[in-house]
């Protein structure tokens, strides 16, 4: 199971959990391994058991060992109950429940069909890894990810508005890369009424060979979804099939609605005033920040007054090794991909309050609140994303 929960981090955040699998001889030897390396793709068992398979291993009568019970519904990929079933099974060791309603019920399913299933191992190793997945999930909204771009003092715009590009290539094409694997890509209108965006995912032309490019345009492109009062211009790049004005500024009912239309992974890009509503609003599951080798002085800052009077009620975050690690190297430019602290995921120390359900059920407008009833919080509770920082200003520069 600890080698199961070491491959499941493995995986890349987003609509699904991270899980990892083992396959076990009837004698105990290991057949094969696996985990999920994001949506659409196999599932941690069928990848296991495929893994198993290539070696020449037959698992029958053998042991399925999974970070998290089997799912039992069909979606992107077939129910891993039907396919560790079918591949003669004898025995599931997991860790924790699949609590959630569309897919639960696997483990049932297969003792039904008189394969032995036990769960608890490493539970709350599991629920750990996935805490943030759990929470997005039992809130009946999307996981998110902000990403942002900046200088080295946090910069997104230099003081005359110019930002194209404070990043280098390999980090745009980076940000593109996970445009291709959301479900949806969201700004604010104050972003679209500056800078005019595409929010789609495309290649990215690299630095090092002329007319190549890095990545490739996805089979599907990501729901373009725009945050904010102000119309859209019928002219703007960012309108055409797929695109969603979510015509609100407050957070929760934007990812309401973007669940009610199937999104269960968003992206939320743009100015600083969308990213701090939602980091206002508690309803950031990751953070992925692009930091250039380059100093402005002065400029539109990366994030707005959040309501932090003290340093007590501070936004902390801690480093995410998932998919590739918390620190990555991308040209000049570096790549942190980081988790909230403070809700069941934060450090490694086992009496640090991580499984406390209430610790984890707080948001960051709670944080703000139990250190300071100042009139700060109230502010960025109602922060307006529509409106750009400078008005002639870009509000982001990874268009």
């Amino acid at each position: 199971m600890e080698h199961a929960l070491e491959l499941a981090a493995q995986g890349v955040r987003g609509a699904n959990p991270l899980v990892g699998a083992v396959v076990l001889s009837p004698e105990g030897q290991v057949l094969g391994s696996g985990y999920h390396r994001g949506a659409g793709t196999p599932h941690a068992e069928v990848a296991a058991l495929a893994d198993a398979r290539s070696r020449g291993a037959d698992p029958t009568g053998g042991t399925m060992v999974v970070t998290l019970e089997p799912c039992n519904h069909q979606g992107r990929t077939g129910p891993c109950s039907a396919a560790i079933a079918e591949a003669g099974i004898r025995r599931v060791v997991f860790a924790a429940s699949d609590r959630t309603a569309q897919a639960a019920g696997g483990a049932r399913w297969l003792r039904d069909r008189g394969v032995e299933t036990d769960g608890g191992l490493r539970q709350a190793q599991s629920e750990h890894l996935n805490a943030r997945w759990l929470r997005a999930t039992a809130e009946s909204r999307p996981f998110v990810t902000l990403k942002t771009a900046s200088s080295l003092d946090g910069r997104v715009a230099a003081a005359d508005g110019t930002s194209q590009w404070i990043t280098g290539n390999k980090a745009r094409a980076d940000g593109h890369a996970i445009r291709a694997r959301v479900d949806a890509v969201l700004a604010g209108t104050g972003t679209v009424l500056a800078d005019n965006p595409r929010l789609t995912a495309r290649p990215v032309p690299t630095d090092d060979a002329a007319g190549a490019a890095a990545g490739s345009t996805p089979p599907a492109q990501p729901l373009r979804a725009v945050m904010g009062l102000r119309p859209v211009p019928q002219d703007a790049a960012v309108r055409g099939p797929g695109f969603l004005q979510l015509a609100t500024h407050d957070v929760p009912t934007a990812l309401a609605e973007l669940h009610g239309r199937g999104v269960r992974h968003v992206l939320v890009e743009g100015g600083p005033g969308i990213a701090g509503a939602f980091l206002a609003a508690g309803a950031v599951d990751e953070l992925v920040s692009y930091i250039a080798p380059v100093v402005l002085g002065e400029g539109t800052p990366m994030f707005p007054p959040v309501g932090v009077p003290t340093l007590a009620a501070a936004h902390r975050w801690i480093p995410d090794p998932a998919g590739g690690g918390a620190v990555t190297q991308l040209g000049p430019d570096v790549r942190l991909r980081l988790r909230p602290a403070g809700d069941g995921n934060d450090g490694d120390n086992d009496n640090d309050g991580d499984d406390d359900p209430a610790a984890a059920g707080r948001t960051a407008v709670d944080r703000t609140a139990a250190a300071s009833n100042t009139s700060a919080s109230n502010t960025t509770a109602g922060m307006t994303t529509d409106t750009p920082a400078t008005p002639s200003a870009p509000q982001h520069n990874q268009e």
